[in-house]
C-alpha cells in the first residue's frame, strides 16, 4: 500500500465533501443522511471532526462520556452548529492533513470519508461512484482484523464479498456480488444500495443488519 497515494485519496474526497456542501440549499443540509441519527450537515461536520479534533480528542471525551460512539456524536454535533460556509472552509483548509491512527493505519481514514460521502450524496440524489480501487482498499480495512466503529462484530461471519467492477473478493462463505462501492455501503450498515447486490449470502447479511 502506497500511503501517500491513500493520503492524497483523503484529501480529495474531503475537498468534494467541503465543495458540494458549498451547494447545498437550507433544505439539503437538514436532510436525514445514511448515517444513524445525523442530518447531511451533521455527516459534513464529522468528516472535519476527524481531521481537527483526531483521535486524541475522540478518546479523551469517550472516557468522560463512558463511549466512543457517545463522544463522535458529541464532537459532530458540536461542529455542526457552525454554517454550512465555516464547515465547508474548514475542511478545505485541513484536507490535506494526512491521518493514520494507531493500530488501524490510513486506511481507516480512506474508508471513513468514503463511506460518509455516500451518507450524503445518496439521500440527495447524487451519483455516489467512488473510484473503485479506493472502495476496494477502504473494503481491505473493513474486513480485516480492525474496523473499529465500522463494522459489529460477527457482521460478515460465512460472508464472501466478491466485486463485480474490480477483480477482488474478501473473506469466505456465502457469496455478495455487486459493484465495490455497494459492498463497502453494506460492509457500514447502509441498505441503501443492498439493491445492487445479490447472491446467497445477501439474505444472511441482511438479516444481521436488521437485528
Amino acid at each position: 500500500m502506497d500511503r501517500e497515494f491513500v493520503f492524497a485519496a483523503v484529501a480529495d474526497e474531503r475537498r468534494k465533501i467541503a465543495s458540494l456542501l458549498e451547494g447545498l440549499d437550507a433544505t439539503q443540509l437538514t436532510t436525514p443522511s445514511l448515517c444513524s441519527d445525523w442530518d447531511i450537515k451533521t455527516v459534513a461536520a464529522h468528516v472535519v471532526s476527524t481531521v481537527t479534533d483526531g483521535t486524541s480528542a475522540f478518546l479523551r471525551l469517550a472516557l468522560r462520556r463512558g463511549s466512543m460512539a457517545r463522544a463522535i456524536d458529541e464532537l459532530a454535533r458540536r461542529g455542526a452548529q457552525l454554517s454550512a460556509a465555516e464547515i465547508a472552509a474548514n475542511l478545505h483548509r485541513c484536507a490535506a492533513r494526512p491521518i493514520s491512527p494507531p493500530l488501524f493505519g490510513p486506511l481507516d481514514p480512506l474508508a471513513d470519508v468514503l463511506v460518509h460521502s455516500g451518507d450524503i450524496t445518496i439521500p440527495l440524489g447524487l451519483p455516489f461512484r467512488p473510484d473503485p480501487q479506493l472502495a476496494a482498499l477502504a473494503m481491505d480495512f473493513l474486513t480485516g482484523p480492525w474496523p473499529f466503529g465500522f463494522v459489529p462484530l460477527g457482521r460478515l461471519r460465512g460472508i464472501s464479498l466478491r466485486a463485480t467492477d474490480i477483480s477482488r473478493v474478501w473473506r469466505s462463505g456465502a457469496e455478495i456480488r455487486g459493484p465495490v462501492s455497494a459492498l463497502m455501503m453494506a460492509t457500514c450498515g447502509r441498505t441503501a444500495l443492498l439493491h445492487l447486490l445479490e447472491g446467497p449470502g445477501l439474505p444472511r447479511l441482511c438479516q444481521r443488519m436488521s437485528g
